[in-house]
């Protein structure tokens, strides 16, 4: 029987309720309101779970005890807001529900992911707002959703299977990978104003119309129609409209396009942005011999430096009075970096001035040193990942991040008429030749120790907040490996920076650590090769007076441009812009010893080495029994065949005796 403190509530329709802050569950009568129709449940921040109690009660209160009344009979609006520590909500499939719920909105909770029920009983829902749910994962199979609103869903990575979704609003959720199962969409908003390329999912998803809010440099990409590296993702929608903040004004630039009939309208000046005289070659491989980049690539860089360089469109122009387009910039730019010719030379082979050259690479390097800072960012944990299985495949280097290295690079007289100087710089380098925290000194008061403690990543790594991903199993009483950086023998052995071993007489496992370090630099050397090649302005034969502030900007200018060839390379898509997901645990250094740790790795290396000699050892022997049961005739063919298998087998055995004495690298030092 309904209790009577109850019974004067049994009418209410609409219900706030506000500030419950030492509640730990909501009050379970709640559904006992069979005329409740909204409710809104704001700031509750004790409360961590809602059970199957705040829908199993009313179920009692039927005509007839097995009778079951779905909860909430007439509730056709909840909000559930600033519950910031609300993780769980359990609610079974089979458990009736919300039978007229229209509208749903989840704001600043931990909500991990959404219950079972709430797909297959609330039938009506045809409307849901998740805001600032920090944690949710995957949002799919509702089956009567129309209109879905998302907004900071941070960790949000897939949406799937909503087949009556008709309007969608995504903003800021930057980890959203996979959208599909969407056919009735009608109307797509994609927000996320650090935008710089369109997701991949927008080629598996035909919306009617599209609203894009992004940044100025994909805008820009957008509004070079068929000839932007983004124009295929989005040029299948019937209506697009794009736009790029500046300032308040969230439209200020905007690109206006109808694919039938065709029409593409922009306020970015076309003439600016249009192929520039110097970039003009039909033929791709000239243009990438010139460049050293494919079009994509440079019309993706151009891009980046767009905004800066619309500030003075027209304050630059050939000799004949010609406005430079942004590509001309660009290419003057480029050519200039990657030559060792001074200033007026290159200006005369392009037809500009001396000045020219000069204002427009600097306004250039000024461009990319503050516009492209995510593209030589340290790794998230899933790059992290990706880069240490390949220094595994490559170089068999469990578990290794990196290549840490040092180079020189000097500069002329400076601005104070001070002798020459160079600048010591710090990388660490992935094994497909990326930098990694590119850190720099002056050569005159630092050296390989001194700026790799002065270093962003000596702090970061030293309290365990770098190179605190996944540890490696190396014995079978459980022993583990965290994650490291190798480097040469003049840096400091570490529990995160492991070096070689330079003893005389080497054990076998020393001599394997060894061999496979020595392998594992090369690609610090390739990259420093092809980077000294590429950019011969750094190498400071130039008479131009430069001050070191302006040649550490032009560095890691550089050194950003590098990355983005390769990373341009790798996939041909632009690159992520997303924010990087680290890892949120804290190494515990204190309880790891350096000496030990690269002493159990050398073991471990040892052991795995020898398991795969001896499984290659028996294969090879199941081929040459196979091979002798031939004929007593067998040709020449057949026992040339034989005896390259013995030549491997011979080989293979050598690798397990192999001498102790291997050569390392003394120092991974660079001068140039």
């Amino acid at each position: 029987m309904m209790s009577s403190s109850i019974m004067p509530l049994k009418s209410l329709r609409i219900l706030f309720i506000t500030d419950l802050a030492c509640c730990t569950q909501l009050p379970d009568g709640l559904c006992q309101l069979p005329y409740l129709e909204i409710i809104q449940i704001d700031r509750a921040p004790a409360i961590k779970r809602i059970g199957p109690e705040f829908i199993q009660s009313y179920h009692h209160y039927g005509p007839c005890p097995s009778q079951m009344v779905a909860a909430f009979p007439r509730l056709h609006n909840m909000n559930l807001v600033r519950m910031v520590e609300w993780e769980e909500w359990e609610w079974e499939e089979q458990m009736q529900a919300f039978p007229v719920l229209q509208k749903l909105m989840l704001q600043r909770c931990k909500l991990k992911c959404l219950p079972p029920g709430l797909a297959s009983q609330a039938r009506a829902l045809n409307k849901l707002c998740i805001y600032h749910v920090h944690s949710l994962i995957s949002l799919e199979n509702f089956p009567s959703l129309v209109d879905l609103e998302l907004d900071e869903n941070l960790d949000l990575e897939m949406i799937t299977n909503l087949l009556r979704l008709q309007k969608l609003t995504i903003e800021n959720c930057p980890k959203l990978k996979v959208l599909e199962g969407i056919p009735a969409l009608h109307r797509f908003v994609l927000a996320y104003n650090d935008m710089e390329t369109i997701p991949k999912y927008m080629g598996g998803i035909n919306p009617r119309h599209l609203e894009l809010y992004c940044s100025l440099a994909l805008l820009v990409s957008i509004a070079a129609g068929q000839s932007g590296p983004e124009w295929d993702k989005c040029s299948h929608v019937e209506h697009v409209k794009a736009y790029a903040r500046e300032g308040g004004n969230s439209r200020k630039w905007y690109v206006l396009y109808i694919v039938d009939p065709y029409n593409l309208e922009t306020n970015v000046s076309r003439s600016f942005m249009s192929r520039g005289t110097l970039t003009s070659f039909e033929d791709a491989d000239r243009f990438e011999y010139v460049f050293k980049m494919s079009r994509k690539t440079f019309s993706y860089i151009c891009s980046l430096v767009y905004v800066p360089s619309l500030e003075v469109m027209n304050s630059y122009t050939f000799d004949d009075g010609r406005l430079l387009s942004l590509e001309d910039r660009v290419a003057i730019a480029l050519k200039r970096l990657y030559s060792s010719e001074p200033p007026e030379t290159i200006g005369s082979s392009v037809s500009v001035s001396e000045s020219t050259v000069l204002l427009v690479s600097e306004r250039f390097v000024d461009a990319v040193y503050k516009r492209a800072k995510n593209h030589g960012r340290w790794p998230d944990s899933s790059k992290m990942d990706n880069i240490k299985s390949m220094f595994d495949k490559i170089h068999n280097m469990h578990n290794c991040c990196g290549v840490i290295c040092t180079t020189h690079i000097p500069f002329g007289p400076n601005l104070d008429h001070e002798k020459n100087d160079s600048i010591l710089v710090q990388l660490v380098i992935d094994p497909e030749m990326r930098f990694r925290a590119i850190w720099w000194g002056r050569v005159s008061s630092m050296n390989q120790s001194s700026i790799l403690h002065e270093s962003y990543l000596f702090k970061e790594c030293e309290k365990g907040a770098w190179l605190n991903g996944g540890k490696l199993k190396v014995a079978v009483d459980g022993s583990e490996v965290g994650e490291y950086i190798v480097g040469d023998a003049g840096y400091p052995l570490l529990p995160w920076l492991l070096t070689p071993y330079h003893e005389e007489d080497l054990s076998d496992s020393k001599a394997e650590f060894n061999r496979r370090h020595n392998a594992a630099t090369t690609c610090a050397q390739k990259a420093l090769t092809r980077f000294k090649d590429t950019w011969k302005y750094l190498q400071g034969e130039t008479s131009c007076p430069v001050s070191p502030d302006s040649l550490v900007a032009t560095i890691h200018a550089c050194c950003y441009l590098h990355n983005i060839v390769i990373d341009m390379e790798d996939d041909g898509a632009m690159p992520s812009v997303e924010e990087p997901d680290y890892y949120g645990e804290v190494r515990q250094l204190a309880n790891e010893d350096a000496v030990r740790a690269r002493d159990m790795l050398s073991l471990y290396f040892l052991k795995i080495m020898s398991s795969e000699s001896v499984v290659g050892q028996v294969d090879m022997e199941n081929d040459l029994e196979v091979a002798a049961t031939g004929s007593g005739d067998e040709d020449k063919e057949e026992k040339k065949h034989r005896q390259e298998h013995q030549r491997k087998r011979d080989m293979m055995m050598t690798r397990i005796t192999l001498s102790k004495k291997y050569f390392f690298l003394p120092h991974l030092v660079s001068r140039w």
